[in-house]
C-alpha cells in the first residue's frame, strides 16, 4: 500500500509544488488552513502529515494536537520559515517528529518522511504487541467459569493495582504463572517486564548468578558482568516459580531485597535499588517446610502478604468443557485442522476424570486428541481406559472368575477389593461394551457369555448400554 501524505499549508505554490513533487513516491493530499486539513483527517487515514508553523487563522502547532488525537494517528512534520529554537521546541513538545526550514529541501523532506514512517510503523507494531499481550494473559485468556476460579480472579482483580509481593500456590499444572502474568497484565506495571525464573531448574549457584547477577571474576567462569532477572525486571514484574526449592543462602538474599528493595550480585558489594514487585509461586507446602526448618519463617510472611490459591481441576469441573474447547480450538488453528466435536459420552467421562495433572495435562491430551483425530468426532470408544479408571485391558479370560479376583482383592483390571460381585461384574460389562464399541455380539464374547446373558444383563442395568 502507498504511503498518504497530508501537505497544510497557506501558500498555494508552495503546498501544490511539494505534492508534484512528492506524488512520484506517495499519495499526496493538501489543504490550504487547518480547518481544511481538521476535515480531511476526519474524512481520510494518513501516514504523515506535514504542516506549516505560521497561516492565517488556526496555526500549525493546532494541526499537530488534532492529528495526534487521532485513532489512528499520523506522524506529523512541521515546517517554517520563522524558525527558533521556541517554536520548534514547543512543536516537538506536542507530538512533532522533525521538522523543516522553508525553502524545504525536497531530498532532505523525502527522508524525514521515510524516517517517521517507520517510526509509525515501530509504533503501530508494540501497539500492537501489547494488545495481543493483553489478550492473552489478562482475565480473558483465563478459560473458565467455575465458583473456585471466579473467586480467584476477583482476588486477582482486587490485587493487582497495588504494590503487594503475592504468593500463588497450587499443585502442578493448575496455571499459577498464567496467574502471576494476569497480575502483571492488570497492574500499572504492564508495560514494564514480565521476568519469570524457574527455580527448580537450576543448582543453588547458578539461581543466585541468574536471579541476581554477577561481578567479573566472582566465581570460576564469571568472565564478564552479567545483569541478573531481578535488574532485567527493573519497573515490571519478578515472577520465581517454585519458590519452596530455594536454598538457604538465596533465601537470605531474597529476603533482604524485600526489606530493602536493593540487591547485590554475586560477587559485588555495591547495593542496587530497584523498582521491582515480586509474585512468588509453589506446589509446596510453605508452612509445613517453615515447621521442618527448610524454609525461613520470616522469608514466608514477607512473601505471604496476598496469597492466592489456585483450585485443582477435579475441583472444577464444570469448566472442563470450556478448556476442552479452547484447547482444541487452539491446537486445530494451530495445524490447520477443523476442530473436533466432544460426543457427550466422551465429555461426560473427561469430567469425572481426576486429571492429576491438572490443566497442563488437559492441555496434552487435547493436542494429542487433536492430531490423532484430525477433526472429526471424539467418542468414548476413542478414550484411553485410564479416563474411565480402567488399568488394563480385557483379556479371553471369564467375566466370573475376574469378577471372583476383583472381590477378592487381587486387583486386576477392576484396580483393587472394594466392589461386591455385582459392581465388578457390571463394570467389566460397561468396559467390554467399551472395547467392543457398542457391539453386542463382541461384548459378550469378551466377556465369555451368551449375548442372550448379555441381553438380560443390560436389561438389569439399562445405564450400562453404550450404544447408539
Amino acid at each position: 500500500m502507498v504511503p498518504t501524505v497530508l501537505i497544510v499549508d497557506d501558500e498555494r505554490h508552495t503546498r501544490e509544488g511539494l505534492q508534484q513533487a512528492l506524488e512520484d513516491s506517495f499519495e499526496v493530499s493538501v489543504a490550504g488552513s487547518a480547518d481544511e486539513a481538521f476535515n480531511l483527517m476526519g474524512a481520510e487515514t494518513y501516514d504523515v502529515v506535514v504542516t506549516d508553523l505560521r497561516m492565517p487563522g488556526k496555526s500549525g502547532l493546532k494541526v499537530i494536537d488534532k492529528a495526534l488525537t487521532l485513532p489512528n494517528r499520523p506522524a506529523v512534520l512541521m515546517m517554517t520559515a520563522y524558525g527558533s529554537i521556541d517554536t520548534v521546541v514547543e512543536a516537538m513538545r506536542r507530538g512533532a517528529v522533525d521538522f523543516l526550514t522553508k525553502p524545504v529541501n525536497i531530498e532532505r523532506l523525502e527522508i524525514l518522511i521515510n524516517r517517521a514512517l517507520k517510526s509509525r510503523t515501530l509504533e503501530v507494531e508494540v501497539k500492537q504487541l501489547h494488545e495481543r499481550l493483553d489478550e492473552k494473559f489478562n482475565f480473558k485468556g483465563i478459560v473458565g467459569d467455575s465458583v473456585k476460579l471466579v473467586e480467584v480472579i476477583d482476588r486477582v482483580k482486587l490485587v493487582a493495582p497495588s504494590k503487594a509481593t503475592i504468593l500463588v500456590e497450587g499443585e502442578s499444572g493448575t496455571g499459577k504463572e498464567l496467574i502471576a502474568q494476569a497480575i502483571h497484565q492488570s497492574s500499572l506495571r504492564a508495560r514494564g517486564a514480565f521476568v519469570a525464573v524457574h527455580c527448580a531448574a537450576l543448582s543453588e549457584n547458578l539461581l543466585e548468578s541468574e536471579i541476581f547477577g554477577h561481578e567479573r571474576g566472582s566465581f570460576t567462569g564469571a568472565m564478564e558482568r552479567r545483569i541478573g532477572r531481578f535488574e532485567a525486571a527493573d519497573g515490571g514484574t519478578l515472577f520465581l516459580d517454585e519458590i519452596g526449592e530455594i536454598s538457604s543462602s538465596t533465601q537470605v538474599k531474597l529476603l533482604r531485597f524485600l526489606e530493602t528493595k536493593s540487591i547485590e550480585r554475586v560477587g559485588g558489594t555495591k547495593p542496587i535499588n530497584l523498582d521491582v514487585r515480586l509474585v512468588a509461586a509453589t506446589n509446596r507446602n510453605l508452612e509445613t517446610l517453615v515447621q521442618e526448618g527448610k524454609f525461613r519463617e520470616d522469608l514466608f510472611f514477607r512473601l505471604n502478604v496476598v496469597g492466592i490459591k489456585m483450585p485443582p481441576l477435579r475441583e472444577r469441573t464444570s469448566d472442563i468443557a470450556s478448556l476442552l474447547a479452547h484447547y482444541l480450538t487452539y491446537f486445530a488453528e494451530e495445524n490447520g485442522l477443523p476442530v473436533p466435536t466432544v460426543e457427550p459420552g466422551a465429555l461426560a467421562t473427561l469430567s469425572s476424570y481426576r486429571w492429576p495433572g491438572n490443566i497442563r495435562e488437559l492441555r496434552n491430551f487435547c493436542e494429542n486428541a487433536m492430531v490423532l483425530h484430525r477433526g472429526g468426532k471424539l467418542t468414548e470408544y476413542d478414550l484411553d481406559p485410564k479416563f474411565r479408571g480402567e488399568g488394563t485391558g480385557l483379556g479371553s479370560d471369564s467375566a466370573a472368575a475376574r469378577a471372583a479376583g476383583g472381590a477378592s482383592g487381587s486387583g486386576g483390571a477392576m484396580g483393587g477389593g472394594n466392589f461386591s460381585v455385582e459392581e465388578n461384574e457390571k463394570r467389566l460389562l460397561r468396559e467390554a461394551l467399551l472395547k467392543a464399541r457398542g457391539n453386542r455380539t463382541r461384548a459378550a464374547k469378551l466377556m465369555g457369555i451368551s449375548r442372550r446373558t448379555l441381553h438380560r444383563k443390560l436389561a438389569l442395568w439399562p445405564e450400562l448400554d453404550v450404544t447408539d
